[in-house]
C-alpha cells in the first residue's frame, strides 16, 4: 500500500527467464509499497513461469502471444487494488522509480507515463538502451499522438500507472503491439489528465522479441500507427459533429 491507495504490478512475460528473477525480487524490495505482482507467463518455453513464481510473483498464464493479450490477464488478477503499474520484464527500468510513478498519480494525474525520452535529456539514458529504429518510431507516435490533441507527448513508454477504475473505462482491446499507444490515445481522447515522468531506461537483458528483429519492429510499427489511426479517427469524428449537435438540442435564448 502506498500513501493509503492499494498497488498492483502487471508484467507480461515472453521467454524472460534471464531477467525476470531479477525484475520480480526488485519489486518486492520495495516492500509494502506494492500489494500484489503478478506475471502473466506468455506462451513462454524457457522457465520464466518457474523463477517469478520463486521471486514472489503470482504467475498466471497467457497462451495467446501478445503483449496487450498478457496485460489483459494480469488485469484480470488485480480486481481489489487502486491503481495498477505495468512493468516489462526485460529489467530495461529501474523498480526503485516506481514512486516517481505513484506520486504523480496520487497528485491528479490518471495516466503516469515513465518518459525515457524526457529522462534521456537529464542523462538517464544508457548507450544502446533504445535502437534507432526505436527511437525514430517512437518520435513519430509521439508527434501524432501530441498533434491530434494537442497534448505534449515524448514517449510510448511501457513503465506506467493508471487508475484502476480509469483502466475499465478505457475498454482496451489491443492485444499485440497497438497496447500502449491504445491506452495513451484513448486516455487522451477521453480528456483524461496524462503525465510524464523522466525515468531511467537501460540496455535489456536478453533479445528484445519485437525491436530486436525487423519483422517484429515492422509489426509493432504498423499496429501502433494503425491504433492511433483508428482512435485519432473517432476523436475527430466525435469533435466535429458532437458539438454541433448539442448545440442544435440545446438553442441559445436568441433562438426563440
Amino acid at each position: 500500500m502506498y500513501q493509503g491507495k492499494t498497488i498492483g504490478v502487471v508484467i507480461p512475460a515472453h521467454n524472460e527467464a534471464p531477467s525476470i528473477e531479477l525484475v520480480v525480487r526488485e519489486l518486492v524490495e520495495l516492500g509494502t509499497i506494492i500489494d500484489k505482482i503478478v506475471v502473466c507467463d506468455n506462451a513462454s518455453i524457457d522457465a520464466t513461469a518457474t523463477l517469478a513464481r520463486a521471486a514472489g510473483a503470482v504467475v498466471v498464464s497467457e497462451p495467446e502471444k501478445g503483449y496487450g493479450a498478457a496485460c489483459l490477464r494480469g488485469i484480470a488478477e488485480l480486481t481489489d487494488v487502486d491503481c495498477i503499474v505495468f512493468v516489462d520484464g526485460d529489467h530495461s527500468m529501474q523498480a526503485d522509480e516506481l514512486p516517481l510513478l505513484l506520486d504523480a498519480w496520487l497528485n491528479g494525474a490518471k495516466l503516469v507515463i515513465g518518459s525515457r525520452s524526457l529522462g534521456a535529456t537529464q542523462g538517464l539514458m544508457e548507450q544502446g538502451s533504445l535502437t534507432p529504429h526505436q527511437r525514430w518510431g517512437n518520435t513519430l507516435a509521439s508527434f501524432l499522438l501530441t498533434h491530434l490533441w494537442s497534448i505534449p507527448v515524448t514517449d510510448l513508454g511501457p513503465f506506467r500507472a493508471i487508475g484502476t477504475s480509469e483502466l475499465a473505462a478505457l475498454d482496451m482491446r489491443e492485444r499485440t503491439f497497438g497496447w500502449t499507444v491504445e491506452m495513451q490515445a484513448k486516455a487522451l481522447a477521453a480528456g483524461l489528465q496524462v503525465n510524464e515522468v523522466a525515468v531511467t531506461s537501460t540496455r535489456r537483458i536478453g533479445v528484445s522479441k519485437v525491436s530486436g528483429t525487423w519483422r517484429g519492429s515492422l509489426g509493432a510499427s504498423v499496429g501502433i500507427l494503425t491504433t492511433i489511426g483508428k482512435i485519432g479517427a473517432r476523436s475527430l469524428f466525435t469533435r466535429l459533429f458532437a458539438a454541433p449537435a448539442e448545440n442544435t438540442k440545446n438553442p441559445s435564448p436568441n433562438d426563440t
